[in-house]
Protein backbone atom coordinates (compact mmCIF):
# COMPACT_ATOMS: atom_id res chain seq x y z
CA UNK A 1 0.00 0.00 0.00
CA UNK A 2 1.54 3.29 -1.06
CA UNK A 3 2.10 6.03 1.49
CA UNK A 4 -0.45 8.72 0.52
CA UNK A 5 1.92 11.38 1.91
CA UNK A 6 4.41 10.74 -0.90
CA UNK A 7 2.81 13.61 -2.78
CA UNK A 8 4.55 16.02 -0.40
CA UNK A 9 8.00 15.02 -1.65
CA UNK A 10 9.92 17.28 -3.99
CA UNK A 11 10.61 15.76 -7.40
CA UNK A 12 14.30 15.37 -6.64
CA UNK A 13 13.58 13.69 -3.32
CA UNK A 14 11.15 11.31 -5.02
CA UNK A 15 13.69 10.48 -7.73
CA UNK A 16 16.35 9.78 -5.09
CA UNK A 17 13.99 7.31 -3.41
CA UNK A 18 13.25 5.69 -6.76
CA UNK A 19 16.95 5.44 -7.55
CA UNK A 20 17.67 3.73 -4.24
CA UNK A 21 14.71 1.38 -4.59
CA UNK A 22 13.03 2.72 -1.45
CA UNK A 23 9.87 3.52 -3.39
CA UNK A 24 8.54 2.19 -6.69
CA UNK A 25 6.96 3.99 -9.65
CA UNK A 26 3.75 2.07 -8.93
CA UNK A 27 3.65 3.48 -5.40
CA UNK A 28 4.09 7.02 -6.69
CA UNK A 29 1.38 6.47 -9.32
CA UNK A 30 -0.94 5.32 -6.53
CA UNK A 31 -0.05 8.35 -4.41
CA UNK A 32 -0.73 10.68 -7.33
CA UNK A 33 -4.06 8.98 -8.07
CA UNK A 34 -5.12 9.33 -4.43
CA UNK A 35 -4.18 13.01 -4.32
CA UNK A 36 -5.91 13.76 -7.63
CA UNK A 37 -9.09 12.08 -6.40
CA UNK A 38 -8.96 14.08 -3.18
CA UNK A 39 -8.39 17.51 -4.73
CA UNK A 40 -9.38 17.72 -8.39
CA UNK A 41 -13.10 17.99 -7.79
CA UNK A 42 -12.46 21.52 -6.52
CA UNK A 43 -9.83 22.35 -9.13
CA UNK A 44 -10.38 20.63 -12.50
CA UNK A 45 -6.65 20.65 -13.23
CA UNK A 46 -6.24 17.13 -14.65
CA UNK A 47 -9.46 16.21 -16.46
CA UNK A 48 -7.95 13.30 -18.38
CA UNK A 49 -6.24 10.54 -16.44
CA UNK A 50 -4.25 7.67 -17.97
CA UNK A 51 -3.50 5.62 -14.88
CA UNK A 52 -3.75 2.20 -16.55
CA UNK A 53 -1.29 3.34 -19.21
CA UNK A 54 0.98 4.63 -16.44
CA UNK A 55 0.81 1.34 -14.52
CA UNK A 56 1.61 -0.62 -17.66
CA UNK A 57 4.55 1.69 -18.34
CA UNK A 58 5.84 1.15 -14.81
CA UNK A 59 5.62 -2.64 -15.25
CA UNK A 60 7.55 -2.47 -18.52
CA UNK A 61 10.15 -0.28 -16.89
CA UNK A 62 10.55 -2.73 -14.00
CA UNK A 63 10.76 -5.71 -16.37
CA UNK A 64 13.42 -4.00 -18.47
CA UNK A 65 15.54 -3.22 -15.45
CA UNK A 66 15.19 -6.75 -14.10
CA UNK A 67 15.87 -8.67 -17.32
CA UNK A 68 18.37 -6.42 -19.08
CA UNK A 69 19.81 -4.25 -16.34
CA UNK A 70 18.46 -1.17 -18.06
CA UNK A 71 18.56 2.15 -16.24
CA UNK A 72 15.50 4.29 -15.77
CA UNK A 73 16.73 7.62 -17.09
CA UNK A 74 17.03 10.84 -15.15
CA UNK A 75 13.52 10.54 -13.68
CA UNK A 76 13.54 6.83 -12.71
CA UNK A 77 9.78 6.35 -13.11
CA UNK A 78 8.51 9.66 -11.70
CA UNK A 79 4.85 10.41 -12.61
CA UNK A 80 4.24 13.66 -14.51
CA UNK A 81 1.38 15.53 -16.20
CA UNK A 82 1.46 16.61 -19.85
CA UNK A 83 -0.39 19.68 -21.13
CA UNK A 84 -3.43 18.78 -23.20
CA UNK A 85 -1.97 20.53 -26.26
CA UNK A 86 0.68 17.82 -26.61
CA UNK A 87 -0.20 14.37 -27.99
CA UNK A 88 0.35 11.37 -25.74
CA UNK A 89 -0.01 8.07 -27.60
CA UNK A 90 -3.24 6.29 -26.79
CA UNK A 91 -4.53 9.09 -24.54
CA UNK A 92 -7.39 11.46 -25.32
CA UNK A 93 -5.84 14.78 -26.37
CA UNK A 94 -8.44 17.50 -26.90
CA UNK A 95 -6.42 20.73 -27.12
CA UNK A 96 -9.40 22.16 -25.25
CA UNK A 97 -11.38 22.21 -28.48
CA UNK A 98 -14.64 20.55 -29.55
CA UNK A 99 -12.89 19.83 -32.85
CA UNK A 100 -10.61 17.35 -31.06
CA UNK A 101 -12.91 16.38 -28.20
CA UNK A 102 -12.58 12.67 -29.00
CA UNK A 103 -9.12 12.58 -30.57
CA UNK A 104 -6.80 9.79 -29.43
CA UNK A 105 -3.40 10.15 -31.15
CA UNK A 106 -1.36 7.14 -32.17
CA UNK A 107 1.95 8.86 -31.47
CA UNK A 108 3.23 11.13 -28.73
CA UNK A 109 4.90 14.48 -29.22
CA UNK A 110 8.67 13.96 -29.37
CA UNK A 111 8.96 16.03 -26.20
CA UNK A 112 6.86 13.37 -24.46
CA UNK A 113 8.90 10.61 -26.06
CA UNK A 114 12.07 12.27 -24.75
CA UNK A 115 10.67 12.53 -21.25
CA UNK A 116 9.50 8.92 -21.27
CA UNK A 117 12.88 7.78 -22.56
CA UNK A 118 14.36 9.60 -19.57
CA UNK A 119 12.14 7.85 -17.05
CA UNK A 120 8.98 9.94 -16.87
CA UNK A 121 5.61 8.22 -16.56
CA UNK A 122 2.60 10.18 -17.80
CA UNK A 123 -0.39 9.92 -15.44
CA UNK A 124 -2.62 12.72 -16.71
CA UNK A 125 -3.28 15.50 -19.21
CA UNK A 126 -3.52 19.01 -17.76
CA UNK A 127 -6.28 21.42 -18.68
CA UNK A 128 -5.65 24.32 -21.06
CA UNK A 129 -7.68 26.99 -22.85
CA UNK A 130 -8.89 26.18 -26.35
CA UNK A 131 -5.75 25.67 -28.49
CA UNK A 132 -3.81 27.37 -25.69
CA UNK A 133 -5.18 30.74 -26.75
CA UNK A 134 -5.47 33.22 -23.90
CA UNK A 135 -4.16 33.31 -20.35
CA UNK A 136 -7.25 31.96 -18.60
CA UNK A 137 -7.75 28.21 -18.39
CA UNK A 138 -11.28 27.39 -19.53
CA UNK A 139 -12.63 25.54 -22.56
CA UNK A 140 -15.93 24.06 -23.81
CA UNK A 141 -14.71 20.48 -23.40
CA UNK A 142 -13.68 20.43 -19.74
CA UNK A 143 -14.70 23.80 -18.30
CA UNK A 144 -12.71 26.09 -16.01
CA UNK A 145 -9.70 25.30 -13.83
CA UNK A 146 -9.64 26.98 -10.41
CA UNK A 147 -6.70 28.45 -8.51
CA UNK A 148 -5.89 26.32 -5.43
CA UNK A 149 -5.03 29.40 -3.34
CA UNK A 150 -8.61 30.65 -3.81
CA UNK A 151 -10.93 28.54 -5.91
CA UNK A 152 -12.91 31.59 -7.02
CA UNK A 153 -9.80 32.91 -8.80
CA UNK A 154 -8.19 32.02 -12.13
CA UNK A 155 -4.96 30.09 -12.38
CA UNK A 156 -4.16 32.00 -15.61
CA UNK A 157 -3.05 30.06 -18.67
CA UNK A 158 -2.48 28.51 -20.92
CA UNK A 159 -0.55 26.03 -18.76
CA UNK A 160 -3.04 26.60 -15.96
CA UNK A 161 -3.88 22.96 -15.28
CA UNK A 162 -0.19 22.15 -14.99
CA UNK A 163 0.46 24.93 -12.47
CA UNK A 164 -2.57 23.98 -10.37
CA UNK A 165 -1.67 20.28 -10.36
CA UNK A 166 1.78 21.13 -9.02
CA UNK A 167 0.58 23.55 -6.37
CA UNK A 168 -1.97 21.03 -5.11
CA UNK A 169 0.51 18.14 -5.07
CA UNK A 170 -1.24 16.08 -7.73
CA UNK A 171 2.03 15.48 -9.59
CA UNK A 172 5.69 16.28 -8.99
CA UNK A 173 6.48 17.74 -12.42
CA UNK A 174 4.44 18.99 -15.38
CA UNK A 175 5.05 20.18 -18.91
CA UNK A 176 4.06 23.64 -20.04
CA UNK A 177 4.28 25.68 -23.21
CA UNK A 178 4.85 29.40 -23.59
CA UNK A 179 4.24 31.90 -26.37
CA UNK A 180 2.98 34.92 -24.43
CA UNK A 181 3.74 33.84 -20.88
CA UNK A 182 1.69 30.65 -21.01
CA UNK A 183 3.78 28.86 -18.41
CA UNK A 184 5.24 31.90 -16.64
CA UNK A 185 1.90 33.57 -15.81
CA UNK A 186 0.24 30.42 -14.36
CA UNK A 187 3.40 29.83 -12.34
CA UNK A 188 3.06 33.32 -10.88
CA UNK A 189 -0.66 32.93 -10.18
CA UNK A 190 -0.23 29.51 -8.52
CA UNK A 191 2.99 30.00 -6.56
CA UNK A 192 5.07 27.48 -8.53
CA UNK A 193 8.08 27.71 -10.86
CA UNK A 194 7.70 27.97 -14.63
CA UNK A 195 10.69 27.96 -16.97
CA UNK A 196 10.63 29.19 -20.57
CA UNK A 197 13.82 27.88 -22.24
CA UNK A 198 15.53 29.37 -25.28
CA UNK A 199 13.96 28.32 -28.61
CA UNK A 200 15.30 24.90 -29.62
CA UNK A 201 16.36 23.85 -26.14
CA UNK A 202 13.43 21.40 -25.91
CA UNK A 203 12.64 19.50 -29.10
CA UNK A 204 8.96 19.21 -30.07
CA UNK A 205 6.87 17.93 -32.95
CA UNK A 206 6.33 16.61 -35.50
CA UNK A 207 4.77 19.98 -36.41
CA UNK A 208 3.26 21.39 -39.57
CA UNK A 209 5.30 24.57 -38.94
CA UNK A 210 8.59 23.27 -37.54
CA UNK A 211 10.59 26.50 -37.84
CA UNK A 212 8.68 28.76 -35.46
CA UNK A 213 10.67 30.48 -32.71
CA UNK A 214 7.97 32.12 -30.62
CA UNK A 215 6.32 29.22 -28.79
CA UNK A 216 8.46 26.81 -26.76
CA UNK A 217 7.89 23.90 -24.37
CA UNK A 218 9.36 23.93 -20.89
CA UNK A 219 9.33 22.46 -17.38
CA UNK A 220 7.10 23.44 -14.48
CA UNK A 221 7.78 22.41 -10.90
CA UNK A 222 7.32 23.34 -7.26
CA UNK A 223 10.87 24.64 -6.90
CA UNK A 224 13.86 25.66 -8.99
CA UNK A 225 15.92 22.50 -8.40
CA UNK A 226 13.03 20.30 -9.55
CA UNK A 227 12.69 22.52 -12.62
CA UNK A 228 16.36 21.95 -13.46
CA UNK A 229 15.86 18.20 -13.03
CA UNK A 230 12.99 18.21 -15.51
CA UNK A 231 14.84 20.41 -17.99
CA UNK A 232 17.71 17.91 -18.00
CA UNK A 233 15.17 15.21 -18.88
CA UNK A 234 13.68 17.29 -21.73
CA UNK A 235 16.70 18.58 -23.64
CA UNK A 236 18.55 17.12 -26.59
CA UNK A 237 19.01 17.45 -30.33
CA UNK A 238 16.54 15.49 -32.43
CA UNK A 239 16.57 15.62 -36.27
CA UNK A 240 12.76 15.71 -36.37
CA UNK A 241 12.91 19.22 -34.89
CA UNK A 242 15.20 21.40 -37.04
CA UNK A 243 15.46 23.99 -34.24
CA UNK A 244 16.66 21.58 -31.58
CA UNK A 245 19.92 22.15 -29.72
CA UNK A 246 22.34 19.56 -28.35
CA UNK A 247 22.11 18.81 -24.64
CA UNK A 248 24.72 20.77 -22.66
CA UNK A 249 27.86 18.98 -21.55
CA UNK A 250 27.13 19.94 -17.94
CA UNK A 251 23.66 19.09 -16.63
CA UNK A 252 21.49 22.03 -15.63
CA UNK A 253 21.17 20.57 -12.14
CA UNK A 254 24.80 21.51 -11.56
CA UNK A 255 23.80 25.17 -11.73
CA UNK A 256 21.40 24.79 -8.81
CA UNK A 257 23.67 22.51 -6.79
CA UNK A 258 26.53 25.05 -6.86
CA UNK A 259 24.84 28.37 -7.67
CA UNK A 260 26.89 31.49 -8.39
CA UNK A 261 25.47 34.91 -7.56
CA UNK A 262 24.98 37.31 -10.47
CA UNK A 263 27.22 40.37 -10.29
CA UNK A 264 24.87 42.90 -11.90
CA UNK A 265 21.07 42.69 -11.79
CA UNK A 266 18.87 45.09 -13.74
CA UNK A 267 15.35 45.65 -12.45
CA UNK A 268 12.49 46.98 -14.52
CA UNK A 269 9.10 47.50 -12.83
CA UNK A 270 7.15 47.48 -16.12
CA UNK A 271 9.51 47.04 -19.13
CA UNK A 272 8.39 50.53 -20.12
CA UNK A 273 5.31 49.17 -21.92
CA UNK A 274 2.40 48.46 -19.52
CA UNK A 275 1.35 49.51 -16.02
CA UNK A 276 1.59 46.93 -13.24
CA UNK A 277 -1.04 46.61 -10.53
CA UNK A 278 0.18 48.65 -7.57
CA UNK A 279 0.24 45.85 -5.00
CA UNK A 280 2.03 43.48 -7.39
CA UNK A 281 4.60 46.18 -8.19
CA UNK A 282 5.28 46.80 -4.50
CA UNK A 283 5.74 43.10 -3.75
CA UNK A 284 8.16 42.63 -6.66
CA UNK A 285 10.15 45.77 -5.85
CA UNK A 286 10.65 44.57 -2.28
CA UNK A 287 11.58 41.07 -3.42
CA UNK A 288 14.25 42.11 -5.92
CA UNK A 289 16.23 43.70 -3.08
CA UNK A 290 17.11 40.19 -1.95
CA UNK A 291 19.68 40.11 -4.74
CA UNK A 292 21.63 42.79 -2.91
CA UNK A 293 21.66 40.49 0.13
CA UNK A 294 23.31 37.75 -1.94
CA UNK A 295 26.02 40.07 -3.25
CA UNK A 296 24.66 41.49 -6.49
CA UNK A 297 24.49 45.10 -7.56
CA UNK A 298 20.85 45.94 -8.31
CA UNK A 299 19.94 48.96 -10.44
CA UNK A 300 16.98 50.18 -12.48
CA UNK A 301 17.74 49.39 -16.11
CA UNK A 302 15.99 47.87 -19.11
CA UNK A 303 16.42 47.39 -22.86
CA UNK A 304 14.11 49.40 -25.08
CA UNK A 305 10.90 47.38 -25.47
CA UNK A 306 8.75 50.28 -26.69
CA UNK A 307 7.73 48.62 -29.96
CA UNK A 308 7.38 45.12 -28.48
CA UNK A 309 3.58 45.17 -27.97
CA UNK A 310 2.82 45.98 -31.64
CA UNK A 311 5.51 43.58 -32.85
CA UNK A 312 4.23 40.76 -30.67
CA UNK A 313 0.60 41.31 -31.64
CA UNK A 314 1.49 41.31 -35.36
CA UNK A 315 3.65 38.19 -35.32
CA UNK A 316 1.22 36.34 -33.07
CA UNK A 317 -1.70 37.17 -35.37
CA UNK A 318 0.29 36.12 -38.44
CA UNK A 319 1.02 32.83 -36.70
CA UNK A 320 -2.64 32.24 -35.89
CA UNK A 321 -3.69 32.97 -39.48
CA UNK A 322 -1.06 30.52 -40.74
CA UNK A 323 -1.39 27.67 -38.26
CA UNK A 324 -5.17 27.74 -37.82
CA UNK A 325 -6.29 28.40 -41.39
CA UNK A 326 -7.80 24.90 -41.79
CA UNK A 327 -9.80 25.20 -38.55
CA UNK A 328 -11.09 28.62 -39.59
CA UNK A 329 -12.22 27.34 -42.98
CA UNK A 330 -13.74 24.03 -41.84
CA UNK A 331 -14.71 24.53 -38.18
CA UNK A 332 -15.23 28.23 -37.61
CA UNK A 333 -18.46 27.52 -35.73
CA UNK A 334 -16.47 25.54 -33.15
CA UNK A 335 -13.84 28.22 -32.45
CA UNK A 336 -14.19 30.67 -29.59
CA UNK A 337 -14.60 34.35 -30.57
CA UNK A 338 -11.12 35.36 -29.40
CA UNK A 339 -9.49 32.83 -31.73
CA UNK A 340 -11.61 33.96 -34.66
CA UNK A 341 -10.66 37.57 -33.90
CA UNK A 342 -6.98 36.64 -33.80
CA UNK A 343 -7.09 34.68 -37.06
CA UNK A 344 -8.91 37.47 -38.85
CA UNK A 345 -6.47 40.03 -37.46
CA UNK A 346 -3.70 37.97 -39.05
CA UNK A 347 -5.56 37.65 -42.33
CA UNK A 348 -5.84 41.43 -42.61
CA UNK A 349 -2.11 41.99 -42.22
CA UNK A 350 -0.18 43.19 -45.25
CA UNK A 351 3.23 41.84 -46.20
CA UNK A 352 4.63 45.27 -45.32
CA UNK A 353 3.24 45.00 -41.78
CA UNK A 354 4.62 41.49 -41.27
CA UNK A 355 7.98 42.51 -42.71
CA UNK A 356 8.14 45.56 -40.44
CA UNK A 357 7.37 43.36 -37.41
CA UNK A 358 10.08 40.85 -38.35
CA UNK A 359 12.64 43.66 -38.72
CA UNK A 360 11.53 45.13 -35.41
CA UNK A 361 11.96 41.78 -33.71
CA UNK A 362 15.46 41.47 -35.15
CA UNK A 363 16.41 44.92 -33.87
CA UNK A 364 14.92 44.12 -30.44
CA UNK A 365 16.93 40.90 -30.25
CA UNK A 366 20.18 42.76 -30.92
CA UNK A 367 19.33 45.46 -28.33
CA UNK A 368 18.63 42.83 -25.70
CA UNK A 369 21.75 40.84 -26.60
CA UNK A 370 23.85 43.99 -26.20
CA UNK A 371 22.12 44.69 -22.86
CA UNK A 372 23.30 41.35 -21.49
CA UNK A 373 26.92 42.23 -22.25
CA UNK A 374 26.62 44.55 -19.26
CA UNK A 375 23.99 42.89 -17.10
CA UNK A 376 23.85 39.30 -15.86
CA UNK A 377 20.11 39.30 -15.25
CA UNK A 378 16.99 41.31 -16.02
CA UNK A 379 14.28 41.06 -13.35
CA UNK A 380 10.63 42.12 -13.72
CA UNK A 381 7.23 41.20 -12.33
CA UNK A 382 6.03 38.02 -14.05
CA UNK A 383 2.48 39.28 -14.54
CA UNK A 384 0.98 42.76 -14.42
CA UNK A 385 -1.86 41.68 -12.10
CA UNK A 386 -2.59 39.24 -9.29
CA UNK A 387 -5.05 36.36 -9.79
CA UNK A 388 -8.53 37.63 -10.68
CA UNK A 389 -12.02 36.16 -10.82
CA UNK A 390 -12.15 32.90 -12.77
CA UNK A 391 -15.29 34.00 -14.60
CA UNK A 392 -13.41 36.93 -16.16
CA UNK A 393 -11.81 35.81 -19.40
CA UNK A 394 -9.03 38.38 -19.67
CA UNK A 395 -7.62 41.54 -18.10
CA UNK A 396 -9.49 44.58 -19.37
CA UNK A 397 -7.93 47.35 -17.27
CA UNK A 398 -4.78 47.90 -15.20
CA UNK A 399 -4.23 50.97 -13.04
CA UNK A 400 -6.70 52.96 -15.08
CA UNK A 401 -5.34 51.92 -18.50
CA UNK A 402 -7.89 50.18 -20.72
CA UNK A 403 -6.78 47.01 -22.54
CA UNK A 404 -8.69 46.51 -25.76
CA UNK A 405 -8.30 42.79 -26.51
CA UNK A 406 -7.48 39.48 -24.86
CA UNK A 407 -3.85 39.56 -25.98
CA UNK A 408 -2.98 43.04 -24.72
CA UNK A 409 -1.98 42.04 -21.18
CA UNK A 410 0.14 39.22 -22.61
CA UNK A 411 2.39 41.64 -24.49
CA UNK A 412 4.26 42.07 -21.19
CA UNK A 413 5.66 38.50 -21.08
CA UNK A 414 5.48 38.50 -24.89
CA UNK A 415 8.18 41.17 -25.03
CA UNK A 416 10.61 38.67 -23.49
CA UNK A 417 9.43 36.00 -25.93
CA UNK A 418 10.46 38.21 -28.85
CA UNK A 419 14.02 38.41 -27.53
CA UNK A 420 14.47 34.59 -27.58
CA UNK A 421 15.73 34.71 -24.00
CA UNK A 422 15.21 32.06 -21.35
CA UNK A 423 12.97 33.27 -18.51
CA UNK A 424 11.76 31.83 -15.24
CA UNK A 425 9.01 32.80 -12.81
CA UNK A 426 9.76 32.20 -9.14
CA UNK A 427 7.36 32.93 -6.25
CA UNK A 428 8.31 36.15 -4.45
CA UNK A 429 5.43 37.00 -2.11
CA UNK A 430 1.71 37.21 -1.50
CA UNK A 431 -0.95 39.86 -1.79
CA UNK A 432 -2.93 40.99 1.24
CA UNK A 433 -5.60 38.54 0.07
CA UNK A 434 -3.10 35.67 0.27
CA UNK A 435 -2.62 35.24 -3.49
CA UNK A 436 0.82 34.38 -4.92
CA UNK A 437 2.97 36.78 -6.92
CA UNK A 438 5.87 35.73 -9.14
CA UNK A 439 9.10 37.48 -10.04
CA UNK A 440 10.46 36.93 -13.56
CA UNK A 441 14.18 36.49 -14.20
CA UNK A 442 15.54 36.78 -17.74
CA UNK A 443 19.04 35.93 -18.99
CA UNK A 444 20.85 36.16 -22.31
CA UNK A 445 19.81 33.74 -25.07
CA UNK A 446 20.83 30.15 -24.23
CA UNK A 447 22.09 31.13 -20.77
CA UNK A 448 19.76 28.72 -18.96
CA UNK A 449 22.41 27.62 -16.47
CA UNK A 450 23.10 31.20 -15.37
CA UNK A 451 19.37 31.80 -15.02
CA UNK A 452 18.75 28.68 -12.94
CA UNK A 453 21.70 29.53 -10.69
CA UNK A 454 20.36 33.02 -9.92
CA UNK A 455 16.82 31.72 -9.47
CA UNK A 456 17.97 29.12 -6.93
CA UNK A 457 19.79 31.73 -4.86
CA UNK A 458 16.75 33.99 -4.90
CA UNK A 459 14.43 31.11 -4.00
CA UNK A 460 16.61 30.24 -1.02
CA UNK A 461 16.59 33.87 0.12
CA UNK A 462 12.83 34.21 -0.33
CA UNK A 463 12.11 31.01 1.59
CA UNK A 464 8.73 30.30 -0.01
CA UNK A 465 9.30 26.94 -1.74
CA UNK A 466 8.56 24.89 1.36
CA UNK A 467 4.97 26.16 1.39
CA UNK A 468 3.83 23.67 -1.25
CA UNK A 469 1.81 21.59 -1.82
CA UNK A 470 -1.43 23.06 -0.51
CA UNK A 471 -5.01 21.85 -0.19
CA UNK A 472 -7.55 23.76 -2.31
CA UNK A 473 -8.74 26.84 -0.46
CA UNK A 474 -12.31 28.12 -0.80
CA UNK A 475 -12.98 31.83 -1.36
CA UNK A 476 -12.46 34.01 1.68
Amino acid sequence: MADPELYRLTARAAVNLLRRGEVTPAELIAAAATRIAATDGALNALPTLCLDRARDHAKRMAAGRASRGEGAGALYGLPIAVKDLNPVAGVRTTQGSPIFADDVPARSDIMVETLEANGAIVVAKSNTPEFGAGAQTYNPVFGTTANPWDTSKTCAGSSGGAAVALAAGQVWLATGSDLGGSLRTPASFCGVVGFRPSPGRVATGPESLPFGLLSVEGPMARNVADCALMLDAMVGELPEDPRSLPAPLTPFQAAVDAPVAPARVAYSPNLGILPVEREVAEICEAAVRKFADIGATVELACPDFADAPDTFQTLRAAGFATSMAEFYINHKDKLKPEIIWNIEKGQRLTIEEVGRAERARGALFHRVFAFFRTWDLLVTPTAIVAPFDKTQHWVTEVEGQRLDDYVAWLTFPGAITLAACPAISVPCGFTRAGLPVGLQFVAAPRAEARLLSAAKLFEDAAGLASGLPIDPRPPR
